[in-house]
């Protein structure tokens, strides 16, 4: 998938949340190669950078570079008992409603309610005391699309 990022990030292996478009984007004559393929609160890395500049308004220096992305591995504490790795499923967040120190580990930005995954790590299990009293396992995530 191609987007275009500022000038200044465009570098690759970098990784970012699409937040959604800028009120300047809708009337881009860009905005079908640059916002329209993104979903929002997703989490992208920054596969290759192209050399073809652009201006742009909303970004620092006013250029954007074409970039090639996909979707980031996320990594996620989970409480499964099925951890296998390969093993595909829709995702489902833990029950919990605590503010703890593992919240956004838990529950980290890029990674809804239903998406499907694939485990291509178990990482083992967390060392950090759960305040529900969890079994946590650090597992990297990967996106079957």
């Amino acid at each position: 998938m191609i987007t275009l990022i500022g000038k200044d990030l465009a570098e690759k292996g970098l990784s970012f949340i699409f937040y959604g478009p800028s009120k300047e984007c809708e009337s881009c004559r860009f905005k079908s190669s640059c916002v329209d393929s993104l979903e929002e609160n997703r989490k992208y890395i920054i596969k290759d950078v192209r050399d073809n500049e652009q201006k742009c308004p909303i970004h620092d220096e006013n250029i954007v570079l074409p970039v090639e992305i996909d979707r980031a591995n996320i990594n996620v504490l989970s409480n499964s008992k099925n951890i296998f790795e390969g093993s595909i499923f829709n995702y489902t967040p833990t029950e919990c409603d605590e503010d703890c120190e593992f919240k956004n580990c838990c529950f980290p930005e890029g990674l809804i309610e239903g998406d499907k995954c694939i485990i291509l790590e178990n990482k083992g299990k967390h060392i950090g005391k759960c305040i529900k009293g969890y079994d946590l396992y650090n597992l990297e995530l990967g996106f079957v699309i």
